[in-house]
């Protein structure tokens, strides 16, 4: 039997689930329920089950996320693949192809998003077995979910008959429909949800892009020849990489091949709007889920999720409402308009707002920073360093900044000078000095930090080392 590599596509930046997920931190990262991410919850999926060490492929302003989050379940990656920008899956997924052939010509990759919930784990690997056997005779094999609601929100994949087990020929993909239409499919019983869960060999993937996508095979041979090792990832050459189209393996690939689908009844949720995560949010009997410091009184049929432990959020008489509030937006919709999300992020970012896109806290490989207050030519963060976390040694042109640790240890240098500072004690950094900051403690570093000057963006930095190759 062939050896199964997992593939976990793990770079996008969606934003139906704003404000909660954002470009800066999308929601396979963000914990929305209990028990870790989605992205941990796919690679747990995995565990256990004899398959080869997944290789996961990101964007590359996610590479320490993936690797902080991959370290916290417990999981290594055979390799961490960094996008210079998005290209779709087609080009993600040709990429790994040429991974896995090179190490294994006869291996399988099962393809997985990394932001897709699961309940019955079982039923999952039943499927993949056998779509791993119809692989394994050189067919392309895509999961399709057993459709419970005429859902208007996926696309379908359209059988020849009603579904039965094992893996069986399909006729082809359906966009995603109006209700009307939703209805007709779902009442026929000859439809399944597009799952965007792939089996196939890397020889029969590789033999699909020669003959209905050779540019994407030529593109992508290029990136990962002419690419480079970056610490514990790889980066393909980016002019390479961004030859490709941006398409997805639907359209490149599927669509144009006699492909099979495996039917797949595993309480399969994309989560890809808050309605659905409404619904894997076990609702009361009234139909409310709360998450976080929510309060609902006299709602029906309506989610409450606060994200910051400072804040209270009071929902009355509400009835098929989403409410949603972080710490610096909050989203209130209608339950069937929810997705309607994405383009209020658009409107935010035509007016430049940062809430957009980005958190008040940002990650960072050696920990985070949180903007705390701000005004005209000074800011104020907050701070965390992780035990053995190493600031890039660094200089500003337009601002100065004052330390003041408030938790834990830190050395601090600036210019010549190294000291030691804990709790209570300071340091300042002169406009232009060389600077560093370190945690060499075993417990975090938590330090405010105020900036001072006429410019005080993030871009503002010059970087003489820096131990996470960030130039």
């Amino acid at each position: 039997m062939a050896t199964i590599y997992p593939v976990i596509l793990c770079g996008g930046s969606g934003t139906r689930l704003w404000p909660v997920s954002r470009k800066s931190y999308p929601k396979q990262f963000c914990p929305l329920f209990a028990g870790g991410s989605l992205f941990q919850r796919t690679l747990e999926r995995l565990a256990g089950q004899g398959y080869a060490e997944p290789i996961l492929l990101t964007h590359q302003d996610f590479r320490f996320v993936v690797a902080e989050q991959l370290s916290d379940a417990g999981f290594q990656a055979t390799r961490i693949l960094l996008e210079p920008a998005g290209r779709n899956t087609a080009p993600a997924i040709c990429l790994a192809a040429l991974e896995v052939a090179a190490a294994d010509p006869e291996g399988v990759l099962l393809v997985l998003p990394s932001d897709h919930l699961l309940a019955d784990s079982a039923a999952f690997h039943a499927a993949v077995t056998a779509a791993a056997a119809a692989a394994e005779a050189g067919h392309l094999v895509t999961f399709g979910v057993t459709p419970d609601r005429p859902e208007t929100g996926f696309g379908y994949i359209e059988l020849a008959a009603a579904p039965e087990a094992g893996a069986q020929p399909f006729r082809g993909f359906v966009e995603k429909p109006d209700a009307a239409r939703a209805a007709e499919m779902l009442a026929s019983g000859r439809y399944l949800w597009n799952s965007g869960m792939f089996v196939f060999s890397a020889a029969a993937i590789l033999a699909a892009f020669d003959a209905h996508a050779p540019e994407i095979r030529a593109a992508c041979a290029r990136a990962r020849g002419e690419g480079r090792e970056d610490l514990c990832f790889f980066r393909p050459e980016p002019e390479a990489y961004l030859d490709n189209p941006d398409i997805s393996i639907d359209y490149a690939i599927m669509e144009r091949s006699q492909g099979m689908v495996v039917p797949l009844d595993g309480g399969w949720n994309d989560l890809g709007s808050w309605r659905t995560v409404w619904s894997e949010s076990a609702p009361d009997g009234d139909g409310v889920a709360t998450t976080g410091p929510a309060l609902a009184i006299g709602c029906r049929d309506t989610l409450l999720r606060a994200e910051h432990p400072d804040q209270r959020l009071v929902g009355i008489g509400l009835d098929r409402i989403v409410a949603v509030a972080t710490g610096d937006a909050v989203l209130v919709a209608d339950m069937d308009r929810a997705q309607e999300a994405r383009e209020a992020v658009a409107l935010l970012k035509a007016e430049g707002a940062p809430q957009a896109t980005e958190f008040p806290r940002c990650y960072r490989p050696w920990g985070w920073y949180e903007r705390l207050a701000h005004g005209p030519r000074f800011q104020v963060k907050q701070i965390m360093v992780k035990p053995g976390g190493i600031l890039s040694l660094q200089s500003h042109h337009h601002r100065a900044e004052h330390w003041v640790v408030v938790a834990g240890t830190a050395r601090v240098t600036v210019g010549e000078e190294v000291r030691l500072l804990s709790e209570n004690e300071s340091a300042y950094i002169p406009l232009g000095a060389v600077h560093r900051l370190e945690n060499p403690g075993k417990l975090d570093l938590h330090l405010i930090e105020v900036q001072s000057g006429a410019y005080l963006g993030e871009d503002d930095i010059t970087r003489y080392e820096d131990v996470y190759s960030r130039s």
